[in-house]
């Protein structure tokens, strides 16, 4: 069974306790690139091919016929369309991007899931999820199980959007991984300052930033990149200049509003593909392009380009 989210974080505070000084911990939520590859259309849609699909499912695309290409791709659209209204909006193809690109979250929730479902309903209970991971603590064995079942219990209710202590597969996932769920970031930033904040006051002021990523102690002269964060911390964290940061300034800390890629390749996808210029897409307009969303054996990769260059 896999460590639980409060396990883990503990866990995690051992390593960095033990781990060397010099060595930063990161604590800033960044969405992940989504492709390795160039995003070069004149070359090649790889990278297209990789966002629409996530890495790996887009290379067992690779050795399909286009036609088995085209047929996958149309079941793809079928989901894709989550209003069934028989158009792919940029929204909806923003909303799959993003899911496509969060599988290992999905198949990690998958992989727990079946340790805390007890009954076999296609649900899990606060109480099924509290007596799997909380059952018969050692009194002796230095955990503090009251205080992180109660911080679990307080994330999980803020998971469960509709308030029946049962979680579906989504509310799960929200609870398991809270910083991909823009409802959950005010959990996450709350449990970092109380990681952090050592005084108690609800803030982290410069003192409880450095230590959290750094051990003074250990040595006597500091990295240059403890002075850096020093700096960050008094030009960039603390906005307000009063020498802490409060939860909106946490919140920007750790969960940056950064550049969109998922939007902007869903942008990229819906131009390419509107051949009548209406904001949204066919199925029809979508399988037209289906080289620009999925490989396939294909045909000479110039042939697709001029399919590309004809719309």
């Amino acid at each position: 069974m896999e460590i639980r989210p409060l396990l883990m974080c503990f866990a995690l505070c051992v390593v960095y306790a033990t781990s060397k000084p010099t060595e930063k911990k990161e604590r800033v939520h960044h969405d992940p690139v989504l492709s390795s590859k160039e995003h070069d259309d004149g070359e090649n849609f790889d990278y297209d091919h990789d966002a629409f699909l996530g890495e790996a499912d887009a290379k067992t695309f690779d050795d399909l016929t286009p036609e088995e290409s085209k047929d996958r791709l149309g079941k793809i659209v079928d989901k894709i369309d989550a209003d069934q209204d028989g158009f792919v909006t940029e929204a909806e193809l923003k909303a799959w991007i993003k899911k496509a690109q969060k599988k290992y979250i999905y198949d990690n929730v998958d992989r727990q899931w079946k340790d805390f479902d007890m009954n076999n309903d296609g649900m899990i209970s606060w109480d099924e999820y509290k007596n799997v991971t909380y059952e018969d603590p050692e009194p002796d064995d230095g955990y503090n199980y009251k205080q992180m079942m109660a911080r679990d219990e307080r994330r999980f209710q803020m998971a469960d959007k509709n308030g029946d202590h049962i979680a579906d597969k989504e509310e799960f996932t929200a609870f398991l991984h809270p910083e991909e769920y823009d409802h959950m970031k005010e959990i996450v930033v709350l449990e970092t300052v109380e990681d952090i904040d050592k005084n108690g006051d609800g803030f982290i002021d410069l003192e409880e930033y450095i230590g959290d990523m750094y051990n003074h102690e250990d040595e006597q002269n500091e990295p240059e990149w403890v002075a850096t964060e020093r700096e960050q911390f008094s030009e960039f964290r603390d906005k307000n200049k009063d020498g802490k940061m409060d939860k909106e300034e946490t919140m920007d800390w750790i969960l940056p509003a950064d550049y969109d890629h998922a939007e902007a390749e869903a942008k990229h996808l819906v131009y390419e593909s509107d051949s009548d210029k209406d904001g949204k897409l066919t199925k029809e307009e979508i399988l037209n392009k289906y080289d620009l969303f999925v490989g396939s054996q294909a045909t000479d990769f110039g042939e697709a380009l001029v399919r590309h260059d004809e719309f």
